[in-house]
């Protein structure tokens, strides 16, 4: 085993640090250096450029050492790749990237601690990079600083640290979920923070990041997208906590997925009387799935819209859905390739249910309510009906035509104890009666003041609306200033349903509250809440581009990739999610009061590096959406926001989900929406739309 594990060359994985150099250090990236003497084969060689110490690692111009070893050396500008060739034996290497491709009978791969790098128009490698190539011996001697190479003596590859990925065969066919797990000879390298593991493209060593953690000996579930079938480089690779590389190593093997969806959540032969929680197993990365259910007895189909891969979906069949039932999942690739669960069969046998809705079980009706109610069968007319708890009386609340609700506000007339329940009457004439709730209505008149809510800002003209539960002889609107008690008329009128309109001069700027007074048809006055409002009638301000949007992508591609360098966070999710809450950075949070651009670009409220700045949020009262100030964190400059927004995903506890697939992009889309990011059901979908339109997968291949 052990000649195999050398012959192979990618079951072992190496850091090679190089012994020759150890002793050679620099603080500049790239230093020549001029006292290193280099001899190859008893000769003195001198190299022009000379060596180059960087980070401590000697680095030698390639096509000098090699074609004086009397191997050919090749450059490839396009694909940046140098091809170094002595007899049946050659090496491809990739500028800064550490995939090496090794051929002689055939074609292994290995990874190099120090990429090559171009240095002056040369392409320089560690030495013991073309020593391992080439197969020959050196050393290095500290008292002469000079570095031997004897082409006469072969030399194999030593490794300064091993560790192997155990549970993958050189060549071996992913077809579904697969385990991944390295094992280290030792001990992880010092600074061990994470493990990733990456699919490679041996044409370009770039690929995605499959799985990854920070238990750096733990098991990781590799879910293969079929989207990468094909001769593939799988790399396993160590990182410290800042994203550097310290160890890894790589092993070929041919992706051919052959995706398995099964249905899960529900049995064959089931009886379903109630909901049921449906989902997938899957051996595949899946965009999306969909539910086919089919009623055998009827015939009819329903299909569900794009469903969470990981998540659940659940099914309330409807009495009508009563019999013989199959249902099967449909899983997606991102290429849009349909692929089918087994059928599950089942018997659908729910009872007939009927709910009253709107109001709560001992409820005091103070406001407009609207009564409706769910059911699971078909319904095409409804009423309610209040029984009085002391007399008995019945009294009949019709909704309009074609309307099954009812808005309901009880006056004082109606002011009691009430037992209510909804009557409806089904699409074959049948007619059904809900549980009755017990409620209590008031014996007093009641206004409210609709069209505005509490700590809304004024800037222009506004509406002015009320409801009442009496009828009404007039109605007023007044400003108070809540410091003096001063009152003062803005509306009003005869016709109290009406609505009004109050336009601010700038002698009103400043905080106010408004309040409705109307007189009833029996002479009573009523009023309703005074409402804290703030009038404004200076300059506003709205969202600003933070670039120019043809320079967006290209801007926030830079900032996530080198989050993603140190995190492993999709590059492509990060950058999707920034182009949807921004609208491709034209729409930034300002200080609607001073035009302070907020650099934020994810629309995070709160305090931030910069303070703050005052935009717009929406809020609910009496039924009515309306606009408050709120606050949004500010930033000194963009890449402040990116990192704090990245700081939310990365440590906030209900994310910890997200951070199990945030490498993938598909995954890390629908973990968000579980995890509470967005309330819209079509985030994830959104995002992975921008991602699949505009090619930012590109952005998830890395190299190592």
């Amino acid at each position: 085993m052990h000649s195999r594990r050398l012959f192979y060359g990618w079951r072992v994985c190496v850091t090679l640090f190089l012994t020759l150099v150890m002793f050679i250090w620099a603080d500049s990236p790239g230093l020549a250096a001029d006292d290193v003497k280099l001899v190859i084969d008893g000769r003195v060689i001198d190299a022009s450029p000379p060596p180059i110490i960087k980070n401590g690692r000697t680095l030698v111009p390639v096509r000098l050492v090699s074609e004086t070893l009397g191997a050919y050396v090749g450059w490839h500008a396009e694909s940046r790749t140098v091809t170094i060739t002595k007899g049946n034996r050659s090496v491809q290497l990739r500028i800064d990237n550490r995939l090496v491709a090794y051929t002689e009978d055939r074609t292994t791969y290995g990874l190099s601690d120090v990429p090559p790098q171009i240095f002056g128009n040369r392409t320089f490698v560690p030495l013991r990079l073309v020593s391992n190539a080439l197969g020959v011996s050196v050393s290095w001697n500290d008292s002469e600083r000079t570095v031997y190479v004897d082409s006469s003596v072969p030399a194999a590859v030593t490794p300064f640290f091993d560790m192997a990925l155990p549970s993958i065969e050189p060549g071996q066919t992913i077809t579904g979920t697969t385990e991944l797990q390295v094992t280290f000879n030792d001990t992880p390298p010092a600074g061990a923070a994470e493990v990733r593991f990456l699919l490679l493209d041996p044409e370009t060593g770039r690929g995605p990041i499959v799985a990854r953690g920070s238990d750096l000996k733990g098991i990781y579930q590799w879910l293969p997208d079929p989207f990468y079938n094909g001769i593939r480089v799988l790399a396993a690779a160590i990182y410290d906590q800042e994203g550097r590389f310290l160890a890894g190593c790589v092993i070929p093997v041919e992706l051919a997925v052959a995706p398995q969806v099964a249905l899960a959540g529900i049995a064959q032969e089931q009886v379903v009387e109630d909901s049921v929680s449906l989902r997938v197993d899957l051996n595949f990365v899946a965009e999306y799935v969909k539910y086919e259910i089919t009623n055998i007895d009827t015939g009819n189909v329903m299909v569900t819209g794009e469903k969470d891969p990981q998540g659940t979906y659940t099914w309330t069949p409807q009495f009508a859905d009563n019999g013989a039932t199959s249902i099967r999942a449909i899983a997606y690739d991102r290429s849009g390739q349909a692929y089918y669960s087994p059928p599950v069969t089942v018997k659908v046998d729910v009872k007939r249910k009927l709910q009253l809705r709107g109001v709560s079980p001992g409820a005091t009706v103070e406001r407009p309510v609207t009564l409706w109610f769910s059911r699971n069968f078909l319904v095409s007319r409804a009423e309610y009906i209040l029984k009085d708890i002391k007399t008995g009386k019945e009294e009949i609340l019709l909704p309009a035509d074609g309307q099954l609700s009812y808005k309901w506000f009880p006056g004082p007339e109606q002011a009691g104890t009430w037992e209510l329940t909804a009557k409806v009457t089904d699409t074959k004439g049948n007619t059904y009666t809900t549980e009755p709730i017990t409620i209590q209505v008031p014996a007093k008149p009641i206004l409210l003041l609709e069209s505005i809510g509490p700590n809304q800002v004024l800037t222009g003209t506004v509406k002015l609306r009320s409801s009442a539960n009496v009828p009404l002889s007039s109605i007023t609107y007044q400003l108070l200033n809540p410091e003096t008690g001063e009152k003062r008329v803005i509306a009003d009128g005869s016709a109290s349903q009406a609505e009004y309109s109050w336009t601010p001069e700038e002698k009103d700027s400043g905080s106010w509250q408004i309040q409705a007074v109307a007189t009833t048809i029996s002479g009573e006055k009523i009023a309703s809440e005074a409402i804290p409002v703030k009038v404004y009638l200076g300059p506003v301000y709205g969202p600003q581009p933070i670039i120019e949007k043809s320079k967006f992508l290209d801007f926030v591609s830079q900032l996530a990739k080198q989050s993603q360098e140190r995190t492993g966070m999709s590059a492509a999710l990060q950058v999707a999610q920034a182009i949807l809450e921004t609208g491709w950075g034209q729409y930034t949070p300002v200080d609607k009061y001073t035009g302070r651009l907020s650099y934020n670009l994810f629309g995070i409220k709160g305090q931030g590096p910069a303070g703050s700045v005052i935009s717009n949020t929406w809020e609910e009262y009496n039924g009515n959406t309306f606009r408050v100030d709120a606050t949004f964190r500010a930033y000194n400059n963009p890449a402040e926001s990116w990192a704090d927004h990245k700081k939310l995903l990365l440590t906030a506890r209900r994310y910890e989900p997200f951070r199990a697939v945030m490498h993938n992009s598909t995954q890390g889309a629908w973990a968000l929406r579980r995890a509470g990011y967005a309330t819209d059901s079509k985030y994830p979908l959104k995002l992975i739309s921008i991602i699949k339109r505009y090619d930012l997968h590109l952005l998830d291949e890395v190299s190592i």
